[in-house]
C-alpha cells in the first residue's frame, strides 16, 4: 500500500491561538508504506515537526526537538538546527510549539468491527456515560421499537451493572412491556453477558430446560425460569442477524476513524473469521483506511488447520496486514459474572470454569492443547484469552508443550488479559520469554467493582504491572475497546501511574504502579515487540515507520492525574497525517461526547473523497 489513499482527506492544521500549528506547503511529496527493514529516505524531507519535545522510545527517555519523515519512515532526529538541512520548498513543516511527540499508540488488542457497529445508529449506547438507571435503559429500547417495524432486533452495547442506580442485574421483564414484538439483546460491557427480551428468549427456543453450554450459564430465577440474562457461552443461543457487508465496511472505517483520534497507528484484531483478512485487504486497497493491522484467527473456527492453511496463502503487506497469529479463549472473566477460571474461590464461592469445548475438564484441557498445538505446528502465534490464575497457568502449560514439541520460542505466545497471573507464573513467563498483554483502562473504570466479587486482595493485585515488569517480561497495553467505549491510552498511562479507580478516587494496588516511561513502553515498543515488529515500527528512530501522535502539552511535565486531559492534536501512520484535532471534533471532549459524536459518520461515511 503506498502513495496518499485516496479517501482520507489530508488535513490541514489552522495557525492561530486555537491551533497553535504553523505549517509549510506540502508540495508534491507523497508517503510511501514503511516496510521491516526500510532504511530512511535519502534527499529533502515531506514532513518535518519541529519546536517541541520528540519523545523517540529508542533508548533513554530524553526528548528530542525535532523529527524529520521521508517515504514514510523517519528521516532523521534530533535538534532543531541540525535537522534544517532535511527541508525544502516542497517539506510540509509543522511547529510543534512545545508540545509532546510519541511513537504512534500501538493498542494490542483490539475490536474494531464491534467498536464501530456498537455505534448509533446500528446500536444503542448504553454506556455508562450515556446511560445511569435500568430505568433508562427501558425508555430507549422503547423509542427502538417505535422506529422498527414488528419483528425487526433492537441492538445495544455497553451497559454496566456496577454504574446503574439499581444495583442489580437487569432481566427480561424490565424491557418485555416496551419490546412485545421486537427481539432484543442488549450486550453488557465486557462482551461476556448478554440482556435480552421474552421475545428473543423464544426465538431461540431457550427455557427453564435448556441447557447452556460448557462455562456458560443461563441465569435463572428462584422459579427455575431464565432472568433474561446469559453469560459467556450462553449468549450464542441467541442467533442475532449478522450486520450487512456495508455495515460492517462502514463500521470498520468508522472504528479506524475513532483509532485515529486517540493516536492508536496499530491495532490487533483479536478473535476473528478468517474471511476478514480479506475484508482488510479490501478496504486498505482501496484506500478506504489507513491503518497497521495484526490479525488474531479465532482458534474455534471450524476446522482450524484447514482454516490456518488458507490465511497462510493470504498475500499480504506485513507492514499493514499481519495475519500470523491466533486466539484462544480459556475462561471468562472476573466481574460480577465470575467466569474467569480461579484457583481459589470467589467470595461468595464457585471457581469458574473453562469456556473451551468439551463435556468435562478433562475434554477442555485436551481442546486447549490441540488448539495451540495446531497453530504453533502451522508458524501462527497464540495469544490466550486468560484472566482466572488457574486459566493463565493451563494456557502457559499449552505453550509450553508445545514449544518442547516442535521448538520455536520465537513465535512469542502471549497471555491476554493476564489479570490474576501468580507470582508464580509470572517467572514462568520470564523464564520462557512469554509475554503479556495487560488493560489499564478497564482496571481505571472496574477495581471499585471487584472487592465484594474477588476479594480487596486479588482486586489490589490485578493486572500486576509492577511484578511483571521486574521480571523482565514484556508487558503490553491494551484497550479491548469497545469494551472500554473508546480506547483512550491516555487513561491507561493515568491507571497505570496512579492505580486509582475513575469512580471513586481510591488507590487499588499501589504497589504495583509503575513510572511513565515504563507505561508508554507498554503502549509503543512492547506492542511492537509483542508483533514480532520491533525491527520496524515502535520507536521514532532513523529508518522506523513514521507513525506518531501529537500530544497539546508537555507529557513528561504533566502530573499523572492530569494526563488524561491532554488533547491529542494530531495522528500520522506512515507519514501520512490521518488525524488532525484543529479540522474535527475538539480531543478535549468527554469520551462520551467524542464517541457520540462519531454518530454523523454512520450516515455519511468517515472518509471525504
Amino acid at each position: 500500500m503506498t502513495g496518499r489513499p485516496k479517501n482520507i482527506r489530508r488535513r490541514m492544521f489552522l495557525q492561530g491561538a486555537g491551533a497553535g500549528f504553523a505549517l509549510g506547503a506540502l508540495g508534491g511529496a507523497t508517503a510511501a508504506a514503511a516496510h521491516p527493514g526500510n532504511a530512511a529516505g535519502r534527499g529533502k524531507a515531506d514532513l518535518l515537526l519541529h519546536n517541541g519535545r520528540v519523545v523517540t522510545m529508542a533508548g533513554g527517555f530524553e526528548a528530542a526537538e525535532a523529527i524529520a519523515v521521508k517515504d514514510g519512515v523517519v528521516q532523521a532526529v534530533g535538534r532543531d538546527s541540525e535537522l534544517r538541512r532535511f527541508t525544502d520548498a516542497r517539506t510540509e513543516v509543522v511547529n510543534l510549539r512545545g508540545r509532546t511527540v510519541i511513537p504512534g499508540v500501538n493498542d494490542a488488542h483490539f475490536h474494531p468491527m464491534g467498536l464501530g457497529t456498537n455505534q448509533p445508529p446500528l446500536t444503542l449506547d448504553l454506556s455508562r456515560e450515556a446511560v445511569s438507571s435500568i430505568a433508562e435503559i427501558r425508555d430507549l429500547v422503547a423509542e427502538a421499537a417505535q422506529s422498527k417495524e414488528p419483528g425487526e432486533w433492537i441492538r445495544g452495547f455497553g451497559w454496566d451493572q456496577g454504574y446503574l442506580a439499581e444495583g442489580r442485574y437487569p432481566t427480561r421483564h424490565d424491557i418485555d412491556e416496551v419490546s412485545p414484538n421486537h427481539p432484543a439483546a442488549l450486550r453488557e460491557w465486557s462482551g461476556h453477558a448478554l440482556w435480552v427480551n421474552t421475545e428473543a428468549l423464544e426465538l431461540a427456543g431457550i427455557t427453564r430446560d435448556t441447557e447452556a453450554p460448557p462455562g456458560g450459564e443461563i441465569v435463572k430465577d428462584g422459579d427455575g425460569e431464565p432472568t433474561g440474562l446469559l453469560l459467556e457461552g450462553a449468549a450464542g443461543l441467541v442467533s442475532v442477524p449478522p450486520f450487512t457487508e456495508e455495515e460492517q465496511r462502514r463500521g470498520m472505517r468508522m472504528a479506524v476513524d475513532i483509532m485515529h483520534r486517540y493516536g492508536i497507528t496499530s491495532i490487533t484484531d483479536a478473535g476473528v473469521a478468517p474471511e476478514t483478512v480479506d475484508l482488510y485487504r479490501d478496504l486498505q486497497g482501496s484506500g478506504d483506511i489507513r491503518q497497521r493491522v495484526t490479525v488474531m484467527i479465532s482458534a474455534a473456527t471450524p476446522g482450524l488447520r484447514e482454516a490456518l492453511l488458507g490465511v497462510r496463502e493470504i498475500e499480504t503487506d506485513p507492514a499493514w496486514l499481519n495475519a500470523g497469529q491466533v486466539k484462544v479463549r480459556v475462561d471468562g472473566v472476573p466481574t460480577q459474572a465470575r467466569t474467569a477460571w480461579l484457583f481459589e474461590p470467589y467470595v461468595d464461592g464457585g471457581t469458574g470454569a473453562p469456556v473451551l469445548p468439551g463435556d468435562s475438564l478433562e475434554e477442555q484441557l485436551a481442546t486447549l492443547h490441540d488448539q495451540v498445538m495446531t497453530s504453533h505446528e502451522l508458524g501462527f502465534q497464540v495469544g490466550s484469552h486468560a484472566t482466572g490464575d488457574r486459566a493463565i497457568a493451563a494456557a502457559l502449560d499449552a505453550y509450553q508443550t508445545a514449544v518442547a514439541e516442535f521448538g520455536g520460542t520465537n513465535l512469542r505466545h502471549y497471555i491476554i488479559h493476564g489479570d490474576l497471573t501468580t507470582p508464580e507464573d509470572l517467572e514462568r513467563m520470564a523464564e520462557s520469554g512469554f509475554p503479556v498483554s495487560f488493560n489499564p483502562q478497564i482496571k481505571r473504570s472496574l477495581s471499585h467493582q471487584l472487592v465484594d466479587v474477588i476479594g480487596r486482595e486479588r482486586t489490589d493485585y490485578q493486572w500486576p504491572y509492577r511484578n511483571a515488569l521486574d521480571l523482565g517480561i514484556s508487558v503490553g497495553s491494551a484497550s479491548d475497546a469497545p469494551v472500554v467505549g473508546v480506547p483512550d491510552f491516555r487513561a491507561g498511562l493515568a491507571a497505570m501511574l496512579t492505580r486509582t479507580s475513575l469512580a471513586t478516587g481510591e488507590v487499588f494496588g499501589a504497589d504495583q504502579i509503575i513510572g511513565l516511561e515504563e507505561a508508554l513502553a507498554t503502549y509503543t515498543t512492547a506492542g511492537a515487540w509483542q508483533d514480532r515488529a520491533e525491527d520496524w515500527k515502535g520507536t521514532l528512530a532513523e529508518g522506523m515507520a513514521a507513525d506518531l501522535a501529537v500530544l497539546d502539552g508537555d507529557l513528561q511535565a504533566t502530573p499523572s492525574e492530569e494526563i488524561v486531559d491532554l488533547p491529542i492534536s494530531m495522528t500520522v501512520v506512515g507519514g501520512e497525517v490521518v488525524y488532525d484535532s484543529s479540522d474535527d471534533t475538539p480531543s478535549t471532549a468527554s469520551p462520551a461526547s467524542a464517541a457520540s459524536g462519531l454518530a454523523k459518520y454512520m450516515s455519511s461515511g468517515c472518509c471525504d473523497a
